[in-house]
């Protein structure tokens, strides 16, 4: 699998297995679990991943140029993008971001229990999946 997955969160490092080391205020494991073209949409390609914060973990602001779908697994977790209201997700909330959405706030609502979230991203080949932002 080739994933371009540059500057994830700001600070990544890719492994070829798949797994995405991710450098934040709190360390947060990022693990790609599928990528796929979409045929019926040219040139796109979707994204499944599983994101995981430690206690207190949080991701600097960033961006995708993707339609993005998250779904709490467990703990809570603080989403918010800019022009949206701050909003806490519990196991099954959901989130979405659009394309131009700029992502203020991802971050772990406990200081002593982790939480875990998948993320579906519907976006071009060849782009990366995350930005920094400054």
């Amino acid at each position: 699998m080739n994933f371009a997955l540059s500057a994830l969160l700001v600070s990544a490092s890719i492994c070829l297995s798949g797994t995405l080391a991710v450098a934040a205020d709190e360390a947060a494991k990022v693990t790609s679990l599928m990528s796929k073209d979409l045929p019926d949409y040219p040139g796109k390609e979707g994204l499944v991943l599983s994101v995981e914060y430690g206690p207190g973990g949080s991701s600097p602001i960033h961006k995708h140029e993707a339609d993005v779908f998250a779904y709490v697994l467990e703990g809570s977790v603080v989403m918010q993008v800019k022009g949206g209201k701050e909003v806490t997700l519990s196991p099954g909330d959901t989130f979405y971001e659009g394309p131009s959405d700029i992502h203020l706030i991802s971050r772990n609502a406990s200081k002593t229990k982790p939480a875990k979230f998948i993320v579906v991203l519907v976006k071009k080949k060849d782009v990366p999946a995350v930005m920094p932002v400054k």
